[in-house]
C-alpha cells in the first residue's frame, strides 16, 4: 500500500503545476516521509486496537488514483438542509463548488477555497495550515496532508458576530468505483468573534467509498464557536475524521458529533487549551445498527491554569453493531485549578452488540478537580416493569426509556432546523 501511495504521489505532483513550489507542498512532502516511515495503522496499534482499518484498505479503494481530475462538484437538488437559513458551502466528491462559495458575501466573514486562500492570505496559511494537526500521531492525517488539494478556508474576523450558521455540505455522487475523497479545512475565528458551524455528511449513492477528512480550527481570545458534525451517510461509507482545535485565552468552544449511519466511522477530536480561562464542551451521540462500527476518540489537553472541560458521549447499539469510545484528558504541570469531567454511557439492545469504552486521565498538577466514568448495559428491567404496570406497552415503554437516555444531549442543540432533524431521526429509530 505504501508503494502504491508513493507512486500516486508522484503522479499527483505532476498535476500541481506551479503549486509544487509552495509551502503547502513542502508540508505534503514531509507528510509523505512520515507516512513512509510510520506506515498505516495495524491491528496491534493501541490507537486503532478496536477499529481494524485494514478492513477499509482490503476493499481495494482507488489509492492508485488520488487526483482530482474529472471529479464533479455538482451536488444535486435533494441535499439535506438545502433550504435552511444558513450560509451554504457545498463540497461534492471532495470538490468545492467554487461558484456558490464566491456568491456568498457576509460582513466579517471570509470564505474561499484553500487554493484561493494560499494566494490571497498566505500569512494565515503559513501560520496555521499543518501546524495544529499531527502527522506523526495519526497516519490518516498524514495521508490527508499528502493528497489534500481542495478544501475550505473560513476566517471570521475580529469581533464579528455571524448571524447565521455556516453550513458545509459534504456529499457524494456516483463517479468512480470505490473512490477515495480527501478534503481539508482551515478555520480561523479571530478574537471576540462568535459563529456557529455545521458539517453535514450525506451519501446519495449506495457505492462504497472512503472519506478522509481533516479540519484545523484556530479560536482567538474571547471568541465563541458552536461546532456541529452530522454524519448521516450510507451503510457503505468508510469515514475517518480528524479535527484539531486550538483555543486562546477566554475562548469558549462547544462541539457536537451526531453519528447516525455509516459502515465504519472513526472520529478523532483533539482540543489544545493554549491559554488561561478556556472553556470546552464536548457532546456526542451515536446510534448504530446492523454491522455498523463507530469509534470516537477525544483528546483534551489542558496546558494552562483555570480552564474547564466537560464531555458527555452517549450511544445506543443494536443488532451486531460495535462502538468504541476512548476519551483522554491531559492536565499538564502548569495547569493548576483545572476542572475536567468526562462521561460515556451506552445501551446495548441485543446480546450481540458490543462496546469498548476507555476513559483516561493523565494528571501532572495537584490542584485540580477531574473525574471520568463509563457505563454500558441494557435497559433497566425494573423501569420497564414499572412503566408496563401503568398500562404502557412494552415497545412504548422501551421507546420512552431510550428517549430519556438521549434527551439531555439532544436538548443541547441550539440550531432549530438541526435540532428538529436529529430529533425526528431519533424518534424514527428509537420508536
Amino acid at each position: 500500500m505504501i508503494e502504491q501511495l508513493k507512486d500516486s504521489f508522484k503522479t499527483f505532483e505532476t498535476q500541481l503545476n506551479g503549486a509544487s513550489k509552495s509551502s503547502w507542498h513542502q508540508l505534503r512532502k514531509k507528510a509523505m516521509v512520515t507516512l513512509e516511515s510510520n506506515g498505516l495503522p495495524k491491528a496491534k496499534d493501541e490507537e486503532y486496537r478496536y477499529t481494524h482499518l485494514g478492513r477499509i484498505l482490503d476493499k481495494k479503494f482507488q489509492f492508485t488514483d488520488l487526483s482530482m481530475a474529472g471529479r464533479d462538484s455538482n451536488h444535486g437538488e435533494n441535499i439535506l438542509f438545502h433550504d435552511a437559513d444558513a450560509h451554504h458551502i457545498y463540497i461534492n466528491n471532495g470538490i468545492v463548488d467554487k461558484e456558490k462559495i464566491k456568491s456568498l458575501a457576509v460582513n466579517g466573514l471570509i470564505m474561499l477555497t484553500l487554493q484561493e486562500a494560499s494566494d490571497k492570505y498566505p500569512k494565515d496559511i503559513d501560520a496555521h495550515l499543518g501546524n495544529h494537526s499531527n502527522n506523526n500521531k495519526d497516519a490518516f492525517t498524514a495521508l490527508n496532508t499528502i493528497f489534500s488539494y481542495e478544501g475550505v478556508f473560513i476566517k471570521v474576523e475580529k469581533n464579528a458576530l455571524i448571524d447565521k450558521p455556516i453550513l458545509l455540505h459534504y456529499s457524494t455522487t456516483k463517479q468512480l468505483k470505490q473512490p477515495v475523497y480527501q478534503s481539508r479545512n482551515l478555520i480561523i475565528v479571530e478574537s471576540g468573534a462568535q459563529v456557529e458551524m455545521i458539517e453535514s455528511y450525506t451519501s446519495h449513492e449506495e457505492e462504497e467509498y472512503f472519506s478522509n477528512h481533516v479540519s484545523e480550527i484556530v479560536i482567538g481570545a474571547n471568541a465563541h464557536l458552536n461546532y456541529y458534525k452530522l454524519q448521516n451517510q450510507s451503510n457503505k461509507t468508510y469515514h475517518v475524521d480528524n479535527t484539531y482545535i486550538a483555543q486562546a485565552k477566554d475562548s469558549v468552544v462547544t462541539s457536537y458529533i451526531f453519528t447516525l449511519e455509516g459502515k465504519i466511522i472513526r472520529n478523532n477530536l483533539n482540543f489544545a487549551l493554549e491559554d488561561q480561562n478556556c472553556e470546552t464542551h464536548l457532546f456526542g451521540l451515536y446510534v448504530a445498527h446492523g454491522d455498523n462500527h463507530i469509534d470516537n476518540h477525544t483528546v483534551v489537553n489542558h496546558k494552562f491554569p483555570n480552564c474547564f472541560s466537560n464531555q458527555i458521549y452517549k450511544g445506543i447499539l443494536d443488532d451486531t453493531a460495535k462502538a468504541v469510545f476512548n476519551g483522554k484528558i491531559f492536565v499538564q504541570p502548569d495547569a493548576q485549578k483545572t476542572n475536567a469531567f468526562q462521561s460515556n454511557k451506552n445501551i446495548l439492545l441485543t446480546d450481540t452488540a458490543s462496546m469498548n469504552s476507555k476513559p483516561q486521565l493523565e494528571i501532572w498538577a495537584d490542584d485540580v478537580k477531574c473525574s471520568h466514568g463509563c457505563t454500558t448495559g441494557q435497559l433497566d428491567e425494573e423501569q420497564l416493569f414499572y412503566l408496563r404496570s401503568r398500562g404502557i406497552s412494552k415497545s412504548s415503554a422501551r421507546g420512552m426509556l431510550l428517549h430519556a437516555f438521549v434527551d439531555d444531549v439532544l436538548d443541547k442543540i441550539k440550531i432549530d432546523f438541526l435540532h428538529d432533524f436529529v430529533g425526528a431521526e431519533m424518534n424514527n429509530r428509537l420508536d
